[in-house]
Order: structure tokens, then C-alpha cells, then sequence
């Protein structure tokens, strides 16, 4: 009776580098999509915040406009005038537009 030889699978050390190069470039990409994904959300939410800034910085911007312009009134101007013990005198009244 003939004994048979039994054959290992051998694995070269070329295929031990191939092999931990694939499981490395694995982890690797897992990784920097997780990093990535997580900057990504954070710069969402930071555009969010500007957004809601520039929004309450636009609605302040309108409401000191709207104080200006009824300050400038002249019905406000005849006003202080009076309240002062001046001459309301419309001729003397320069309007400058720029």
C-alpha cells in the first residue's frame, strides 16, 4: 500500500504582503469615510449657524433701517425743530440722495 504525500498550501511572502496590503487599504478606506463623513456633517451644521446669523443680523438690519427712516421723517424734523424753538422753514431743507 502506498502512502500518499500530503501537500501544505504554502503562502509566499509575496501574497502575505499582497495579502496585508488589501486588508490595510481596507481598513483605511472604511476609516477616512467615517472621518470624512463625520467633518462633512459638521461643516453642514456650521453653514446652518451662519445662515441663521446672517438671517437675524438682516432682520436687525431692517428693523434699525425702518428707525432710521422715521427719524428722518419730516414730520419728525418739524418736531424737534419746534421742541428746540426753531423755524420750521421748508425752503432752507436740502435733500441729498446718494
Amino acid at each position: 500500500m502506498r502512502t500518499r504525500k500530503v501537500r501544505r498550501l504554502r503562502i509566499t511572502k509575496g501574497e502575505k504582503i499582497l495579502y496585508t496590503a488589501a486588508v490595510l487599504c481596507a481598513v483605511l478606506s472604511f476609516a477616512s469615510s467615517i472621518f470624512c463623513g463625520a467633518n462633512i456633517g459638521n461643516l453642514k451644521m456650521n453653514v446652518e449657524k451662519l445662515k441663521y446669523d446672517i438671517t437675524q443680523q438682516e432682520k436687525k438690519n431692517e428693523s434699525l433701517t425702518m428707525k432710521v427712516n422715521e427719524l428722518t421723517s419730516f414730520d419728525k424734523v418739524k418736531d424737534v425743530a419746534k421742541e428746540m424753538g426753531l423755524e420750521y422753514n421748508n425752503d432752507n431743507i436740502v435733500i441729498i440722495n446718494k
